[in-house]
């Protein structure tokens, strides 16, 4: 099984929800954000947060220690900050892949993670698919880390996937939460 370093992306401004969403109270007594790790840390031994430059990790409800980079470009998109937290990994992990998970996703269960992890590989371009539909996290080889370090704007990796279709390894998963975000406050709501 390949090493797999664990990121989750939480430096964007998620304007829908009306308020950081990311400080929003679970069932559990944790923040969205701190289920969202906790749920990654307990599978990735080399866990990493991307932030904003002016973001207070203890106030955003961190219950696991995580390596947290700082992304001075956030405003400008997901793109910008998934591209400046490989940029640190890249530097300081010596992991096989990299699983991205998106910091508003508290619901992917442990199982769904550890069936991902296990078809990881430096070659590979790994996703869930719950009925059809591709999900988070997604899973880069370091084969395409280059790539993931040129992102901009606001699209994410969908450039990355479509270069190397090829190497895509979907992995069918019967877990919706690879689909569930939280853009407003009725989306939390409907979940719990």
């Amino acid at each position: 099984m390949s090493s797999v370093a664990g990121l989750v992306l939480a430096a964007g401004f998620g304007r829908r929800f009306g308020s950081d969403k990311r400080r929003a109270l679970m069932s559990s007594g944790l923040t969205l954000l701190g289920c969202s790790v906790a749920t990654v840390a307990a599978r990735c031994a080399n866990t990493w947060l991307v932030l904003r430059p002016s973001d207070d990790a203890e106030a955003l409800g961190l219950t696991h220690a995580v390596n947290v980079v700082r992304c001075e470009a956030a405003e400008l998109g997901l793109g910008h900050s998934l591209a400046c937290a490989m940029a640190a990994i890249s530097r300081d992990s010596d992991a096989d892949a990299v699983a991205v998970f998106l910091g508003d996703m508290p619901w992917i269960t442990g199982a769904s993670i550890e069936r991902l992890l296990a078809a990881a590989d430096a070659d590979r371009i790994v996703l869930p698919e719950y009925q059809g539909q591709a999900g988070h996290p997604v899973i880069f080889g370091r084969r395409f880390w280059p790539d993931l370090l040129l992102l901009t704007g606001d699209t994410g990796a969908r450039s990355v996937l479509h270069a190397h279709a090829e190497a895509v390894q979907r992995v069918p998963v019967d877990d919706p939460g690879v689909l569930q975000d939280v853009d407003t406050p009725h989306a939390l709501h409907a979940q719990r």
